[in-house]
Order: C-alpha cells, then sequence, then structure tokens
C-alpha cells in the first residue's frame, strides 16, 4: 500500500495547520493536562477545606463537586495512590507534602489566571468560572508572561 504525505501546495486548506508532529504534540500537552486537571481540582479543594473546616471529608468533597459518593471514594483512591493524598479512619483526608506543593502550585496558577482575566475587563464572576479550564492547559512561560502583564498593569 502506497501512502502520501499531504503538503499544502497541493492542498491549500492545510497551509495553516502545523505539520502533523506539532499537532500531535499539542493534542497529547492537551490530554496531560487533562487526565491531571481531576488531581489538582481534588487537591485545591481538599486544601479548602482544611483551611476553612480543619477537615476534608469524602461526603464534603462528594457535594462540592456534585459527584456521588462513590465517585469521590474512587478518585481520593487514585490520589492515594500517586501519594497527594493520605486518609485516615474517621478523619477524612489529608494532603501529603507532595499533594501540598501541588495545592499551592494549583491556587497561585488559578488566581493569576482569574487576575489576569479580570484585568482584562471579565466579570469576576465570568473569570473564575473560566479559570477553572484554563488554568489546568497553561503553560509555566505562559503564566510567567501572565504575571508581567499583572505586574505592569498595578504599576501604573
Amino acid at each position: 500500500m502506497v501512502t502520501r504525505t499531504l503538503d499544502s501546495t497541493a492542498h491549500p486548506a492545510l497551509a495553516g495547520m502545523p505539520d502533523a508532529a506539532e499537532h500531535a504534540l499539542r493534542f497529547s500537552r492537551a490530554r496531560k493536562a487533562q487526565s491531571y486537571a481531576l488531581f489538582e481540582d481534588y487537591v485545591e479543594l481538599i486544601a479548602d477545606l482544611l483551611q476553612t473546616t480543619r477537615e476534608a471529608r469524602t461526603t464534603d468533597i462528594a457535594r462540592r463537586f456534585g459527584i456521588s459518593h462513590p465517585t469521590a471514594i474512587k478518585n481520593i483512591a487514585r490520589l492515594k495512590s500517586v501519594g497527594l493524598v493520605e486518609s485516615r479512619p474517621y478523619r477524612g483526608v489529608f494532603l501529603t507534602e507532595e499533594g501540598e506543593r501541588l495545592a499551592h502550585k494549583v491556587r497561585r496558577r488559578h488566581r493569576i489566571v482569574v487576575n489576569l482575566l479580570v484585568c482584562l475587563g471579565v466579570p469576576t464572576k465570568t473569570a473564575e468560572l473560566d479559570s477553572e479550564g484554563i488554568e489546568h492547559h497553561i503553560s509555566d512561560a505562559t503564566l510567567a508572561v501572565f504575571e508581567q502583564i499583572l505586574r505592569k498593569n498595578t504599576a501604573k
């Protein structure tokens, strides 16, 4: 079987597309971010619950995410298996040191994205909603640029 590579000269519609390897890299990065987003959301919520109520119970996590209790238990088990949380009988869920570091990183990233969106004129409530998707896909390089823009804007 003979296959041909389509090029942008023969197919003008492909002129604006990246080459196949670059395209695959972009989607691979997005898929990785999506799979890790669940971990990030969980550690962020657990950190918030521990900070405000001193306890992160599975029932509270399920209620705040709007999911079933068994789903929360399954996801917490996944967090345990990668070393982000630990649980204690009759005590709820706690972050490991690694989980704490990730929660701090996620919170910081969330605040930067929200603040930039608000700085651009997006209403705060909308910025909070939109940041939930953006924050998991943003690179460190882009985040650094967002911080620079915010610093320049607050210096005015």
